[in-house]
């Protein structure tokens, strides 16, 4: 059948993702007020319909999309950045998707230009004839009063966008979503540049870039996540390549959008300490990397005249409970089962997650030094356990591993599972940005249907160790 086709896939996508965009438009983040006539509310019955078509239209994006993998991995190929052209190019108008965490963005930028301290207070403070008040007032509820706990690069983006459009609703939210599709490309050109593994950069791609959750999160949602795994595997290909310093200067400004990105310095100075051996070696990797990233980060810091109370606001998003971490989760049970007040036991549990997703970022590290592990793909692992295991976890927030096991090993087992996540994941935010019950179930269930298929049809040619640790010269030779 011709919709069983690569060709057929790409129109297929195409469609769902339109009707996304679409159904966005009646149901979507839209904002409180300043839609400027364009997107306002537009009564219960509509976005009811608009909801009902975007569901629809996000699993047809995600079947074509699945099914363009299983293409690919037999070794089709077929224009994979026309068919990211085709799936992205519906969303680029479309209202903010998913979240409203683009308002967020918006109104600390205006917050800066309005003389306010970004890291002591949050949207709340911008007063009716601030700029940014539209977006302030258009900010979800945990997030109002909440310090940024975006580092100075990105609150100079955000700025800039401000100060271009006016704090207009509209055209800021455009002007962020250039930002998300320059993110886009870089990832595209990272990717490419790591090769993909076995199975070449095509495949790479559907994973880390066609994937449907980076699409509706960092096209559609616009979150910053995007640019900060541009950035950072940026970085590592430079450093791949060899060219370390550039890209250590490349992850450094990746920390000061989100500090997660700060893990790639360990797995940077791997690759350095195995190229050139030795205790010396050794040392170079372990505290150069650090140096060249800690000074980008200060220096960015010092020019955005922003502060560095960036580095105390690190945790503040760990005070809001999301159903997807499982150490908050755990650690709420045990609290109300062991007295009154559960936060402190609450947060016992998150701090020995932390530490357990510490522990086994070290032992990839160590791993990838004795040369049985690629460095990028022990990046890309101890990306995901820091998800997997920390306080507050959002479905975005698997992409930032993601995007990285794709770019090395897109075929392994480890790129399979995390490809029926990012299908399950897509699922648990509704349109509208809220997490309503119903998510949980949808995505509960693409999860066992994918893992059901993974166990029994996995990509042709690929065992449960072949593939698994393939991926860039590990050395950083010059690939």
């Amino acid at each position: 059948m011709w919709v069983l086709t690569a060709s057929g896939c790409r129109w297929l996508g195409a469609a769902g993702s339109l009707a996304v965009a679409v159904g966005g438009w009646a149901a979507g983040a839209l904002p409180v007020r300043g839609g400027g006539g364009l997107w306002e509310p537009r009564g219960s019955a509509l976005a009811l319909a608009g909801a009902l078509l975007a569901y629809l239209g996000l699993t047809v994006l995600v079947a074509a999309w699945w099914r363009y993998g299983v293409l690919l991995a037999r070794g089709a190929r077929h224009g994979v950045l026309a068919t990211l052209a085709w799936w992205s190019g519906p969303l680029l108008l479309a209202p903010p998707l998913y979240s409203k965490d683009v308002y967020s963005y918006i109104a600390q930028g205006a917050m800066v230009l309005e003389g306010h301290d970004v890291y002591g207070g949050g949207p709340s403070v911008l007063g009716p004839g601030d700029l940014g008040a539209n977006a302030a007032a258009s900010v979800g509820g945990h997030w109002t009063d909440t310090p940024a706990p975006y580092g100075p690069a990105f609150l100079v983006l955000a700025q800039l966008v401000v100060r271009a459009t006016g704090g207009e609703i509209v055209p800021a939210v455009l002007g962020m979503r250039l930002l998300a599709v320059g993110a886009l490309a870089l990832i595209v050109w990272a990717v490419r540049g790591l090769g993909g593994g076995r199975g070449g950069p095509d495949g790479a791609l559907w994973l880390a870039a066609l994937n449907p959750l980076l699409l509706v999160h960092v096209v559609g949602g616009m979150h910053n996540d995007g640019l900060m795994i541009g950035l950072m595997l940026a970085g590592v290909l430079l450093a791949v390549r060899g060219r370390w310093v550039l890209g250590c200067v490349l992850v450094g400004l990746a920390m000061t959008v989100k500090s997660p990105a700060a893990v790639a310095l360990l797995f940077v100075g791997v690759m350095i300490a195995r190229r050139d051996g030795g205790v010396r070696g050794l040392v170079k990797g372990l505290v150069l990397p650090g140096l060249v990233a800690g000074a980008v980060a200060a220096l960015a810091t010092v020019l955005a005249g922003t502060g560095f109370g960036w580095l105390r606001t690190q945790s503040v998003a760990g005070t809001i409970h999301t159903a997807l971490s499982l150490s908050s989760d755990l650690g709420l049970g045990l609290g109300l089962l062991l007295g009154d007040d559960p936060d402190p036991v609450k947060a016992v549990v998150q701090n020995l997650g932390l530490l357990a997703a510490v522990a086994l970022i070290l032992v990839l590290a160590w791993r990838a030094w004795r040369g049985a592990l690629d460095p990028v793909l022990g990046l890309g692992l101890s990306l995901v356990a820091l998800v997997a295991l920390s306080p507050m976890v959002q479905p975005w927030y698997l992409l930032w591993g993601t995007a990285v096991v794709a770019a090395v090993a897109w075929r392994g087992r480890a790129g399979q599972v995390l490809a029926v996540l990012s299908a399950a994941l897509v699922y648990e935010t509704a349109l509208d940005g809220r997490t309503p019950w119903y998510g949980f179930v949808v995505a509960g269930v693409v999860l066992g249907l994918g893992l059901r298929w993974v166990r029994r049809e996995p990509w042709r040619g690929v065992t449960d160790g072949a593939g698994a640790f393939e991926g860039a010269d590990p050395v950083g030779s010059g690939r």
